[in-house]
């Protein structure tokens, strides 16, 4: 059985505590659990989340979601082309981006699909794919996440971010947000 497929099950069997996998060439993920996606979010916020959102003067996002067919599509074709890895790129609309106005000046995420190779100097590096589209070479990358906010889906929430279960708190104080 493959190594990812053992440290899944041991994942699945003890929900409490993130999963454990051995070390293969490079660290390249595993599973974790609530608490340290909890953490991360909280420390995201608390660091560079406010200060975005303060800057553009309306709620950066803080998720981007990805139909799960259409990613898998992404998917399917890294692989085609080759690809053993994906880097995750962050970024930002431009201020008036006129392709989906309410993503301007919000971050974003950027898939690209990747081949590893060893540099001239033998250090291991992550080369992004390029392929050919339309009689172009394109890099073969992937966007346009439905973005959160704006599109947060909670009606009863007026910014549409589940603040509460991450044990923070976001208040108005002379037209900046500040978190406590």
């Amino acid at each position: 059985m493959h190594n990812s497929r053992l440290g899944l099950e041991s994942f699945l069997n003890n929900k409490t505590t993130a999963m454990t996998t051995q070390k293969t060439k490079t660290l390249g993920g595993q599973l974790v659990n609530k608490e340290h996606v909890d953490n991360l979010i909280r420390n995201y916020k608390k660091e560079r989340w406010i200060h975005n959102t303060n800057r553009l003067g309306k709620a950066d996002s803080l998720s981007a979601w990805f139909d799960l067919d259409l990613l898998t599509e992404f998917l399917q074709l890294a692989k085609e082309e080759h690809a053993d890895g994906v880097k995750i790129y962050f970024g930002a609309y431009p201020d008036n981006f006129e392709k989906a106005q309410e993503f301007s000046g919000r971050q974003t995420v950027v898939l690209v699909a990747t081949k590893e190779k060893l540099s001239e100097n033998g250090k291991t590096v992550n080369k992004d794919i390029y392929f050919q589209k339309d009689g172009k070479t394109e890099i073969l990358a992937f966007n346009f996440a439905s973005l959160c906010p704006p599109n947060c889906g909670n009606s009863d929430d007026p910014g549409g971010l589940d603040l509460e279960t991450i044990g923070i708190t976001i208040f108005e104080n002379n037209n900046r947000l500040n978190v406590i």
